[in-house]
């Protein structure tokens, strides 16, 4: 019964479930972190006879290159440790512009401060604009005063 008004949303419009995900956590933060981890991880991965002249230098790129995609990865899958996640993006990409390769000849650099700000600054959209952030956890309950 094609058509059928018993029919989930979901299935009418294929791309509804992916929005909502979408939509649902830091996915333009975590996406340009991702870009910008991969970039500086994979600029020391030369071919082998350059690897070797290059010696121990490469491993901090690399190492931090896997953590920002890491991060971008978590801003994903776990949106409630984005504050973390955007803060550890800024802090390795700034370390990475002098530990690897100029931060991937800047753009990797650039690209991870601009990922963890955008991994910071997001918020989930069920809340109006003027609304304030919900705590973190419970009020507790008010003491008594004897």
């Amino acid at each position: 019964m094609a058509g059928s008004a018993s029919e989930s949303p979901a299935r009418r419009h294929p791309w509804t479930t992916w929005r909502r995900w979408r939509k649902g956590r830091p996915f333009w933060g975590g996406l340009v972190t991702v870009v910008a981890g991969t970039e500086i991880c994979v600029l020391p991965l030369a071919p082998l006879k350059i690897m070797l002249e290059q010696g121990i230098a490469g491993i901090p790129s690399v190492l931090m290159g896997l953590v920002m995609v890491v991060m971008g990865l978590t801003a994903w899958f776990a949106p409630q440790y984005r504050s973390l996640a955007g803060v550890l993006t800024v802090l390795m990409a700034t370390a990475a512009l002098v530990m690897s390769n100029l931060g991937g000849f800047l753009i990797g650099t650039v690209l991870g401060i601009v990922g963890g700000a955008m991994t910071f600054a997001w918020t989930p959209a069920d809340r109006a604009a003027g609304e304030p952030a919900p705590p973190m956890h419970p009020p507790s309950p008010p003491k008594e005063i004897r």
